[in-house]
């Protein structure tokens, strides 16, 4: 039996061993160890169980003289010792003997200039589907000459002791920059997976000069580039996904001297009242092939409820690139020439949309603005406003300043134009106004993406301090500014100021922020 070299790393006497399989074949061997049932699409659908979603305060970093002044420790990268470390990896390891074991080898970043070679070690085949679609697969000959830079082990039928291993819970992340693996422990969820290579790149790239962002790209036929940056729930791979332009990818992707990259080969959209109008792309890519988790299906008919939210609001599907009908294959784009922001503001009192000078940008960058919707994290079950640093803070392992000074230069060096555009609520805070039309936020990043808000007429929002358009094609003017869709004008007001204020204490963190950068921001 081919091992793979998998007895290098701890893992010996397995039952078998399988190394890059293809996604029919993934899919037989889940159904045979019924790890999950066929929709009536086609797609594999897996319940992932107790973890449905990320779990922030499983997540360990290795605390290594060589790496320790690197890290910005705090609540976000928490230190973990060697030893644990050790302890926990010999203990997954001796785990995974005399089991299936499911080996992916592959890249992230569609630039190989910057590529990073990722193997992921599972104990599921509907996992190593799910990384197989998601990350960028290798031909027959790269794969003959592959070398590893990154090694992830995913084992979700392995549950830590927290007494004994030092950890919260049953479940770990644990990312030991040093000898360069990844352990995942007790949790079925995909998006642990993933969001470890990201968290990877984002240590790796910004020393080769690489700006490493949490965004969704696309590509218009005259190669115009635009990158939309936000946290799950903000439409970044709803808004990206757009006929009209090539989907360069929906999560993550560098910003080099040469252009944009995609880290990834796959799209992991969130499925929660999906629907065929308004989402088609996706709708349409929920086929054989694809990884659905925690969505509700009928057990007869098999058919998807995706309005039920029973199991989790976090419902989601992996899949290949490809199933986007106008994905940009190889994943590369142009220099950017238009950013958006995306946020949704719970509170109904942000703008739909505003521009921002290069100073507002970065203001809004570092602070990261938005609501957790429901799901996205375990104990999240309503909106609650947030402030995520970058727009990324759970996968920046070094200081929020080395991240905003690389937008700050991106910016300034291709000058782009900027847009916050607020996919929350309007009318009113949440529970009274309305989430804003997604027709209208399509509307406008359309006119963003065209230049048509070029030239328009702005007014400087006294409190948040942004510069609204009075106009913008498809969309009705008295929506752009959020206090005419208030029936209570006081009470805006008194909401705004209230979210203004939350903006400025949020930002004395940051102590070294330039006094510019502090005064582009909304005035408490």
């Amino acid at each position: 039996m081919n091992t793979y070299g998998i007895e290098k790393l701890g893992i010996i006497n397995p039952k078998a061993v399988y190394r890059n399989l293809s996604p029919a074949a993934l899919i037989e061997k889940a159904l045979e160890r019924k790890e999950g049932t066929l929709s009536n699409t086609g797609a594999l659908v897996v319940n992932t169980g107790k973890y449905t979603g990320r779990s922030p305060d499983d997540k360990f970093i290795v605390d290594s003289p060589k790496i320790t002044k690197d890290i910005a420790w705090g609540k976000i990268n928490v230190p973990i010792s060697q030893e644990k470390f050790d302890n926990i990896y010999k203990k997954m390891t001796s785990y995974l003997q005399n089991r299936e074991i499911f080996i992916f080898d592959g890249f992230a970043g569609a630039d190989p200039k910057y590529s990073q070679n990722f193997r992921i070690i599972n104990e599921y085949a509907s996992q190593n589907l799910f990384i197989h679609q998601l990350l960028l697969r290798p031909d027959a000959e790269q794969l003959k000459k592959f070398k590893a830079d990154f090694t992830i082990i995913a084992a979700p039928g392995f549950k830590c002791i927290p007494k004994v291993d030092g950890v919260n819970s049953e479940a770990a992340i644990i990312i030991d920059y040093v000898k360069k693996i990844v352990l995942i422990a007790g949790s079925q969820y995909s998006g642990e997976i993933k969001k470890s290579v990201f968290s990877v790149m984002n240590y790796v790239l910004p020393k080769n000069g690489v700006f490493p962002m949490h965004c969704s790209a696309n590509i218009g036929d005259a190669g115009d580039t635009a990158l939309f940056f936000g946290l799950s729930g903000t439409g970044k791979t709803t808004l990206s996904a757009d006929p009209d332009r090539k989907l360069i990818g929906d999560d993550e992707h560098g910003w080099s001297d040469d252009g944009v990259f995609n880290f990834e080969g796959g799209c992991y959209a969130k499925c929660i009242n999906l629907s065929k109008e308004n989402e088609p792309q996706i709708w349409n890519a929920i086929k054989f092939g694809a990884l659905v988790e925690n969505v509700v299906m009928n057990p007869e008919t098999r058919e998807f409820d995706f309005a039920d939210g029973s199991l989790t609001e976090n419902t989601r599907v992996g899949y290949p690139v490809e199933f986007i009908p106008n994905a940009a294959i190889p994943g590369v784009g142009t220099t950017p020439n238009t950013v958006v922001f995306l946020t949704a503001d719970a509170f109904g009192v942000l703008p739909p949309i505003s521009k921002l000078d290069p100073d507002m940008a970065m203001y809004h960058f570092v602070s990261g603005y938005t609501s957790k919707l429901a799901g996205t994290e375990r104990g999240i079950t309503e909106p609650q406003a947030t402030f995520s640093t970058c727009f990324g803070a759970p996968f920046l392992p070094l200081d929020p300043s080395v991240y905003a000074e690389m937008l700050g230069e991106k910016i300034k060096k291709s000058g782009a134009q900027v847009f916050l555009i607020n996919t929350g609520w309007s009318g009113g805070s949440y529970g009274v106004g309305k989430r804003m039309k997604l027709s209208y936020t399509r509307a406008m990043v359309t006119a963003a993406l065209k230049g048509e808000l070029n030239n328009v007429e702005y007014t400087l929002d006294p409190i948040f301090n942004v510069n609204i358009p009075k106009t913008c094609p498809n969309v009705p003017d008295e929506i752009l500014n959020p206090k005419n869709t208030w029936a209570n004008k006081a009470d805006y007001d008194k909401t705004a100021k209230a979210l203004a204020e939350r903006f400025a204490n949020n930002f004395k963190k940051y102590t070294h922020m330039p006094k510019h950068i502090v005064d582009a921001g909304p005035k408490a």
